[in-house]
């Protein structure tokens, strides 16, 4: 099997599994509030609201590396893209 189905397939894969996160981490932060409502119910509010924020704290080293792996086979695709121009370009 040659390298460039290989490549596209990982490639592929890191996408995938990068949006997969990205909409993971998306959903668990779709409940968090972003203002301060200050009544009766307050203790509880901030107790979920901190529930949420440790969620999604815990999430985020998974997303930053499957960004980071992303990028990285995105580069390794457009890099041997670029080589086989070259090659392409100069074998005439």
């Amino acid at each position: 099997m040659t390298f460039f189905p290989i490549m596209l397939s990982v490639w592929i894969l890191t996408i995938v599994f990068m949006t997969i996160m990205l909409l993971y981490r998306s959903r668990l932060g779709r409940d968090e509030e972003d203002q301060l409502f200050l009544d009766d119910s307050f203790n509880e509010q901030k107790a979920a609201q901190a529930a949420i924020a440790a969620r999604v704290e815990k999430v985020q080293p998974l997303v930053k590396g499957s960004e980071l792996i992303a990028g990285a086979a995105t580069l390794v695709v457009i890099v041997y893209f670029a080589i086989d121009m070259y090659k392409n370009l100069f074998s005439i």
